[in-house]
């Protein structure tokens, strides 16, 4: 009898913490919905006060239910606004962490290469750009990305003027600006 009563109450207990992490779940999402909506607006211009906290909300949604499928989703959206609202560091930061921790996110090798192109282009630490893009195209071979870290890669240091001169020596240019 005593086994049976523990074995009810210990069945109810668990019963009212899954209901609960469930709500407190729906209720982070929703507020990430609202957050997101609030930072966007309607207008599609995006609202940099409000930036880092969506953010903040993203990573805690992740600490919080860490194993839940939209835990890497809202971090590499998090390292996303971060790398695009200059915050360079926080997104190598993210992008590690779903690397540690989401390896199978289907974003996950999106997440290598965009470390490389923060390290490169919002860092200007080259070494390390080029350590990441050749990693990349080592783990991710047929990747969409591939090609991008190749040519990464090939121009990597290269300044825009320099650019220039070996896009037209290639005649890459060849055609532009010119009347018929």
């Amino acid at each position: 009898m005593i086994r049976r009563s523990f074995f009810y109450i210990t069945f109810v207990a668990t019963i009212l913490f899954l209901a609960s992490c469930q709500s407190s779940r729906t209720k982070a999402v929703k507020l990430v919905q609202t957050m997101e909506d609030s930072v966007f607006g309607s207008t599609g211009a995006i609202d940099r006060v409000k930036v880092g906290e969506l953010i903040d909300l993203y990573i805690n949604f992740a600490d919080k239910f860490s194993k839940d499928s939209l835990a890497p989703v809202y971090l590499f959206k998090a390292a996303d606004m971060a790398m695009n609202t200059g915050r360079s560091l926080e997104a190598i930061q993210l992008y590690e962490r779903i690397l540690d921790n989401y390896s199978e996110y289907s974003k996950a090798p999106e997440a290598l290469f965009l470390m490389g192109y923060v390290y490169e282009n919002n860092l200007g630490e080259l070494a390390k750009a080029e350590e990441i893009y050749k990693k990349f195209l080592e783990l991710y071979p047929d990747n969409d990305f591939a090609d991008d870290a190749e040519i990464s890669l090939k121009y990597l240091g290269k300044s825009p003027e320099e650019l220039i001169e070996i896009f037209q020596q290639q005649g890459v240019f060849s055609g532009f600006g010119e009347e018929n």
